[in-house]
């Protein structure tokens, strides 16, 4: 009981330390609540606050698969655990590696995917997805 009053004790006084330091902060001017949830960031150095900077469009969805052989079993069963546009934010990667992932997947995490389907789901990442042969 001696333990728990004490354990208790110690969290609320850190939870006061952090509220000091938040209330610290305001008070000094590093955050303003009118800004919360924004993320500001310094000027790089050699830039003035009335120079013009330009920013690229965010994106707001990811490409879809490539078509081709074998884009019908990633959507199905790939899509069991994760979205396929996972495949689409990857790099270019080996041959190899994507073999590796695919039998990770299967094996390793138990997607379940028939061997047959596994090797359509390689074929089409190592065709689609590999250094030297990647489509947009």
């Amino acid at each position: 009981m001696k333990n728990r009053v004490a354990a208790i004790s110690l969290v609320m006084c850190g939870l006061m330390m952090a509220a000091a330091a938040v209330y610290g902060d305001l008070q000094k001017g590093y955050c303003r609540p009118e800004a919360a949830g924004s993320i500001h960031q310094t000027l790089p150095a050699g830039l003035s606050p009335d120079s013009n900077f330009e920013v690229s469009a965010y994106p707001l969805r990811r490409p879809d698969l490539a078509a081709g052989d074998g884009s019908q079993e990633v959507r199905s069963y790939c899509n069991t655990c994760h979205s396929p546009n996972y495949i689409t934010m990857q790099p270019p990667l080996p041959p190899a590696t994507w073999e590796a992932e695919v039998n990770k997947m299967n094996k390793a995490f138990g997607a379940g995917i028939p061997d047959d389907a596994a090797q359509k789901i390689i074929l089409y990442l190592q065709t689609h997805y590999a250094v030297g042969n990647r489509k947009p």
